[in-house]
């Protein structure tokens, strides 16, 4: 199967679940973000690939606009060369409106982590030729008031499933993309790669979240993302400088 077709099989079996209170919005980007979503994949996701980085979930001024894991908007635009049209979740909370590429808000984390790529690799084939980013679950979970709510705030019975569901389309995505490392954008992802790639011949690491959130990020993100994968034994290229 593509990646395409294993996004679209994930996202008919999220389609089934349910969730209770205290979430009251449940985004799917992978249904009304599906075209720029498929364009990412289709354009970029071409294997074999190194590493995989992996997040969490989708941020609602990122993925949750763009369809694009930690996709900022004017980074998928600009650098990645994404642009296409979004619908709408059904329902749509107030508070964390859909608007596509036309939001006005910046999603922080993918700023940095886009921005670090772009940095680095200077070109998004040269970053594409040997890595690629998902993230472990496709949905955005919103409560009344519009605060997020990640999936490990999930009750038991909320998670399994979707803990199932997700563990399965991230093996059979890492045999597609034929890498042999993941690595985890957070701790919650980090462990969600452990416990679902074990068996197979896939090391395992973790780079700190870019959130804002997390007072260590805003210290020298970039620099710590660096030192975190070179001690991993994950080679970066520079970008050529110009003169």
């Amino acid at each position: 199967m593509t990646l395409w077709q294993l996004t679209q099989d994930l996202a008919t079996q999220l389609d089934r679940l349910v969730f209770q209170a205290p979430i009251t919005h449940v985004y799917n980007p992978l249904r009304y973000a599906a075209e720029p979503h498929r364009d990412y994949l289709e354009r970029y996701g071409q294997g074999p690939k190194q590493a995989v980085f992996l997040g969490m979930n989708p941020g609602p001024w990122g993925m949750a606009q763009t369809g694009v894991p930690f996709g900022e908007v004017t980074l998928v635009r600009d650098w990645l060369g994404i642009e296409k049209p979004v619908g709408k979740p059904r329902p749509e909370h107030p508070k964390k409106p859909v608007a596509g590429f036309a939001c006005r808000r910046s999603e922080v984390s993918g700023r940095r982590l886009w921005g670090f790529f772009r940095e680095v690799f200077g070109s998004p084939d040269t970053f594409f030729q040997r890595f690629f980013v998902l993230n472990y679950c496709p949905l955005l979970f919103l409560d009344e008031g519009g605060r997020n709510r990640t999936p490990d705030q999930l009750s038991p019975a909320e998670r399994e499933p979707l803990i199932a569901a997700c563990d399965d389309t991230l093996r059979r995505m890492v045999e597609v993309l034929g890498c042999s490392r993941v690595i985890g954008v957070g701790g919650f992802a980090e462990e969600r790669a452990r416990q679902a790639l074990v068996g197979m011949e896939i090391a395992v690491g973790r780079i700190l979240h870019p959130s804002p959130a997390s007072p260590a990020a805003n210290r020298d993100w970039p620099g710590q993302a660096r030192a975190q994968l070179e001690a991993q034994g994950v080679e970066l290229n520079m970008a050529p400088t110009a003169g």
